[in-house]
């Protein structure tokens, strides 16, 4: 059964938080999050390719440490 909308009557409940929401992508605090529009999502190879990178980054430059066989 569902509740007959005043547009008189204050929000409240879960209309007033959801009215006031505010999105978490576009927070000033939050750094390095954005959220892009339909279709220009980045690709989850992007993510796979820089962890790559930086693996043999990491492995390169340790087998300039001394003490290893």
């Amino acid at each position: 059964m569902a509740a007959p909308t005043n547009s008189t009557a204050p929000q409240t409940g879960a209309q007033a938080v959801i009215a006031s929401a505010v999105d978490p992508a576009r927070r000033p605090d939050v750094l390095l999050r954005k959220r892009r529009d339909e279709g220009h999502e980045i690709s989850a190879w992007w993510m796979v390719g820089a962890f790559v990178a930086v693996s043999a980054a990491v492995v390169s430059l340790l087998s300039w440490v001394p003490g290893g066989s």
